[in-house]
């Protein structure tokens, strides 16, 4: 095809223009829609400096099998200049499950660590001073009771709550809408949230309990203003869930953070991220009263795109990790993930893993890409799609406003009906030759062999004789004396976090405490809606 009758867009879809010009900024006012950086409404980043003061935190995502084998890569990543950990749980630790469940057959270690109980966790971070490490642990549905034991944990180390740093990703919206790991309905759950938001607004001034996630959207197949509109209305949702328990907006707000996807349009994602902090720092200042700076700033991590990984000439992969990951500093996030060569066969090797990150320590000291803040600010180009940007994730959450919120927009399956539909018309480019995949549907080869990370049943085995004589170790009487307290108090109206503290601090399991919730809550099955 010529390229004049070539229609270009973004990886989502948005028209690009031959040329931009100032005519495509008529509409920019240089005050309300960027001010400078380390200024309302942030557009160009929270800090005055940026990297210039401070780099982004280096946090690769990490677990695997044991909590012993992932103890010993953590200390090798932060041997190898990793600045902060981000704990992986296995399906049966995402789902409530402990290792010897029936459910958790076949599953026990194979995509994050096992984490069973208050044992596993101390056993997780065996070594690592948690008051000077931050800590990210990908966890929703049992997030509480994770988030417990690693307080647990802290306490044991001698370590005061209010030196903690780190975040729970504890957003179970963003499970119904897309990555469908739930356990219970939403309204519980949603209660079970705000719980930990204002335990950790009275506990942990430098924790973040809850990281409202994009990413995960987009890996389901979302364009990028879909990943923008609804991870932006999901924290409108868990502000306006704290604001009706009785907290004050500042007293809270500061402490949410953010989770973005970093995918391959390299100037649609800097435009993504640039809009988020605007269209945050309006929200919280116009929409809820905010007075703290804190307040309105939008702080994020970012991990590159697990999704636009391919098995097929998998090397090719580190480019575009190292591409997304620019995109991510250059749309200046807080800290950043880059996904390792081969991903798309099996969690990271050794030898993948190093690469990941020294891909990060390549872009923070040889590229230049830290010596300015928001070095593309004021291109024609990036200044229009932020603004566009903007404009259709603000027309989303409207829409989603005049359906009564998210929780409705979800029941009425609104937002999982709309990424379906986007990943739908990619998949379809993709196989039509209309989208180029390098490797995959063109300038094909023979693929070259990698060393994988392989996970046996050993792990499960492991795990299930620790289980049995923790059991024999521990209090019975203690142990369901506690769960019947949590039982009480989550068919009440009192915070949950200092029974769960009760429960993992007396070795009950994940699975024990998950299933004292489910009598009392119920869980929750999907109705499709397409």
């Amino acid at each position: 095809m010529k390229t004049a009758e070539r229609q270009f867009t973004t990886i989502s879809g948005v028209p690009i223009e031959s040329v931009y010009g100032p005519e495509h900024l008529r509409a920019l006012d240089p005050l309300h829609d960027l001010g400078s950086p380390g200024e309302f409404p942030y557009t160009r980043g929270i800090h005055r400096d940026m990297y210039r003061g401070k780099l982004w935190t280096m946090r690769q995502f990490s677990g695997f099998a044991t909590p012993e084998e992932t103890n010993r890569r953590y200390h090798y990543l932060l041997a190898q200049g990793q600045t902060g950990l981000s704990v992986a749980f296995d399906l049966p630790t995402l789902m409530g499950y402990d290792a010897g469940h029936p459910l958790s057959e076949g599953e026990v270690g194979k995509c994050g660590a096992s984490v069973c109980s208050l044992e596993d966790m101390e056993i997780l971070f065996r070594g690592i001073p948690l008051g000077d490490v931050t800590v990210s642990m990908t966890i929703n549905s049992p997030a509480p009771v994770l988030w417990a034991m690693y307080l647990a944990v802290a306490q044991q180390q001698g370590v005061d709550w209010s030196r903690l740093s780190g975040t729970i990703q504890n957003d179970i919206l963003k499970e119904y809408i897309a990555q469908k790991e739930y356990i219970f309905p939403p309204r519980p759950s949603m209660r079970l949230v705000t719980d930990t938001i204002e335990f950790g607004a009275r506990h942990t001034p430098r924790f973040n309990p809850i990281s409202i996630s994009g990413y995960h959207i987009r890996e389901a197949g979302s364009t990028a203003v879909q990943e923008l509109a609804f991870t932006l209305r999901d924290g409108i949702e868990y502000v306006d869930w704290a604001i009706e328990r009785g907290l004050a907006i500042d007293d809270f707000a500061p402490r949410l953070s953010f989770f973005f996807n970093a995918h391959s349009d390299f100037f649609e994602e800097i435009a993504k991220y640039r809009a988020a902090r605007k269209i945050w720092a309006y929200t919280m200042r116009d929409r809820y009263g905010a007075k703290s700076e804190r307040s309105t700033k939008l702080r994020f991590h970012a991990q590159t795109a697990g999704c636009s990984l391919t098995w097929q000439q998998p090397y090719n992969n580190v480019v575009r990790t190292a591409l997304q990951a620019m995109a991510a500093v250059m749309g200046g996030a807080q800290s950043l993930h880059t996904n390792s060569l081969d991903e798309a066969y099996a969690l990271p090797g050794e030898h993948a893993v190093t690469i990941a990150l020294r891909t990060q320590q390549v872009l923070a000291y040889e590229s230049g890409v830290a010596s300015a803040p928001d070095p593309l600010g004021g291109s024609y180009f990036l200044e229009k799609l932020t603004l566009e940007s903007e404009a259709a994730a603000n027309q989303y959450i409207r829409r989603i406003d005049e359906m009564g919120g998210m929780i409705a927009a979800i029941e009425a399956g609104f937002p999982q009906t709309e990424i379906a539909a986007a990943s739908y018309r990619y998949q379809k480019e993709v196989e039509s030759g209309e989208r180029t995949i390098v490797g995959v549907n063109r300038f094909q080869s023979d693929d070259q062999p990698i060393e994988l990370l392989q996970v046996d049943e050993s792990s499960a085995q492991h795990q299930e004789r620790k289980l049995a004589a923790l059991r024999q170790r521990r209090s019975q009487n203690e142990v369901q004396k506690t769960l019947d307290a949590l039982k009480r108090a989550a068919e009440g109206t009192e915070n949950t976090m200092p029974y769960l503290l009760d429960a993992v601090r007396a070795y009950a399991t994940l699975g024990e405490i998950c299933d004292a919730l489910r009598a009392v809550f119920g869980t929750y099955t999907e109705t499709t809606h397409l």
